[in-house]
Order: structure tokens, then C-alpha cells, then sequence
């Protein structure tokens, strides 16, 4: 009988013990920082958003920022070294203020480069998601048009249409949203066509869910980050593109300041008074590495990869 009770006692602690083990919770994993902490500890993103801050405000607040007309100049002030009295980066061999140059000449990329992206992504993301989720002839008239897209040189194709539209502002911006739709449009269309085999893709189809509600509710929300990243770095594109047509003349109107054209404008003074190309083409190349830094973060922001 005792030794009955034994193992009954012993039974009674091992199962005690089992489920005291098995009520015991994993160690919880560490949680992932907030975005904005994860962001002070990135010393590149916080330059390259300091670089974009500075070019947003020329942009919006250059009436504020300069008193001098950035196209018409004073032919007795031409010629003005940086610092000079009233004119801050000097002046050009017209007369023109360089300062109200450089300040004014932050709305074109800022303007080009954000309707551009934002009328190429918008088409891209449409035609992808059509093209990935119905497939068919849907999927080979996109696939066609991609196609021949991609066939012509990027700055090629869009000198051919500026040059057929005419110069201007909104040609431009125009040209370029019609060149730069594909490369999202193939890549929406690759993630959405592995979304769409998903098991909750087959559940929505199911329960009688619409076409549009599954691509808008439940697909979107899966690409719209991969769609983020690609159009902060097409951006970048966009404003190189243009500072390179305004240089060969075929970008904004001459009436509307540029970063490109004032390097055009002055690019044979570079041993004489060689801040004239050199102010501009270095706002250009700064402004593209900013772009650069703040689309390297989102990468790593998005990056499922990304230790916690």
C-alpha cells in the first residue's frame, strides 16, 4: 500500500510539474522600436530629410526668401562674386541674382518631380494590379505596351515626346509620367499575381466580395509598400531628367527658373567664375542624394528581413 501511495505521490508532483511547464509563456521577443526612434539613430535618413526639408522650404517660401527677380537681371550689378553687398551667392554675367536663382529654381524639381511620380505611380499601380489579378488579354495588351515602352532609351523617348509636345512645364511633366509608369506597373504586377493564389484572396472571392473591393482592401494594402520605396527613388530620376532637358533647352519655359538651366546658361564661365555652374549643379546633385538617403531607409523600414 505504501509503496502504492509513492508513486501516486509522485505521479501527482510530475503532473503538477508538467502543468506548471507547460503553463509557463515563451519569453516574450523583443519588441521592434517606434519608426520616429529608429530614425534619430540613422544619422544618413536625418540628412538626407534635412536636405529635402531645406529644398521644400526654397521651394514654398522663396518669395519670402529673396527680393530679386530670378529671370530678369540688372546688367550694372553683372558679375558680382559670392558675398558680395545685396547679393548673397553674387551674380551672373546677366545681372541675375544667384540666390533668387537657386531658391526659385527649387520649385521646378519639386513640382516635376512630384506630379511626374505621382501620375506615373497612380497609372503604373492601376494597370499592374488589372494586369496581375485578371490576367488574360488584360495581362498581354499591359505586357505589350510595357514592351514597347522599354523598347526606346528612357531620355530618348522623352526628348521624343517633349519634342513633339513643346516645351513647357506641364508637357514635361507629362513626358515623363508616360515614361516611367512601367517599372511599376511590373512590379505591382509580380506581388499581385502571388496575392491573388493567397488563401484570403481565395476566402473574399468565396464569400461573393467584389473584384474591385478584394484589389482596393486586400491587395493594396500588400503593395503599397514596395510602391512607396519605388517612387521615392524614381523621384530622384525624374529630377535628374529634368535639370538634363532644361540644360538642352527642352524642359520648363525660359520664363520659370531652373537648376538646369542656369548651369546651361553658365556652364562656359566655369574658369572664370566658376560658382555660377557650380551652385546649381551642386543643389541638383544634393537634392538626388537626399532622395537617395530617405529611400534607403524606407528599404530598410520595409524590409520584412529586418532584425527586430
Amino acid at each position: 500500500m505504501a509503496t502504492v501511495k509513492q508513486d501516486l505521490t509522485l505521479q501527482t508532483k510530475q503532473a503538477e510539474t508538467n502543468s506548471r511547464e507547460e503553463g509557463q509563456q515563451a519569453p516574450a521577443l523583443p519588441r521592434r522600436k517606434p519608426w520616429w526612434h529608429r530614425l534619430l539613430r540613422n544619422p544618413t535618413a536625418l540628412f538626407g530629410l534635412a536636405i529635402l526639408a531645406v529644398v521644400l522650404i526654397f521651394a514654398i517660401f522663396a518669395p519670402l526668401l529673396t527680393t530679386y527677380d530670378p529671370i530678369k537681371g540688372k546688367l550694372i550689378e553683372a558679375k558680382k562674386p559670392p558675398f558680395s553687398p545685396n547679393h548673397f551667392l553674387g551674380t551672373d554675367y546677366s545681372g541675375r541674382d544667384v540666390w533668387a536663382n537657386l531658391v526659385y529654381g527649387a520649385r521646378v524639381p519639386v513640382i516635376v518631380g512630384g506630379l511626374a511620380v505621382l501620375i506615373s505611380g497612380s497609372l503604373g499601380f492601376l494597370l499592374g494590379l488589372v494586369s496581375g489579378y485578371y490576367k488574360g488579354w488584360w495581362d498581354d495588351i499591359i505586357g505589350w505596351l510595357s514592351n514597347v515602352v522599354l523598347s526606346f532609351p528612357f531620355i530618348l523617348l522623352v526628348i521624343s515626346i517633349v519634342a513633339a509636345l513643346g516645351q513647357g512645364m506641364s508637357n514635361l511633366i507629362l513626358a515623363l509620367s508616360l515614361t516611367s509608369w512601367v517599372v511599376y506597373a511590373r512590379i505591382v504586377r509580380g506581388e499581385t499575381l502571388v496575392l491573388r493564389e493567397k488563401e484570403f484572396i481565395e476566402a473574399s472571392k468565396a464569400v461573393g466580395l467584389r473584384s474591385r473591393v478584394i484589389l482596393f482592401r486586400h491587395i493594396l494594402p500588400n503593395v503599397i509598400t514596395s510602391l512607396t520605396v519605388i517612387a521615392t527613388f524614381e523621384v530622384a530620376r525624374i529630377i535628374v531628367t529634368e535639370a538634363a532637358l532644361s540644360y538642352l533647352g527642352l524642359g520648363v519655359e525660359r520664363t520659370t527658373a531652373s537648376w538646369g538651366k542656369f548651369l546651361a546658361d553658365n556652364k562656359d564661365k566655369f574658369t572664370v567664375a566658376p560658382w555660377l555652374p557650380l551652385i546649381p549643379g551642386v543643389a541638383i546633385s544634393l537634392t538626388v542624394l537626399g532622395i537617395n538617403l530617405v529611400g534607403d531607409w524606407l528599404r530598410e523600414e520595409f524590409d520584412p528581413r529586418l532584425s527586430l
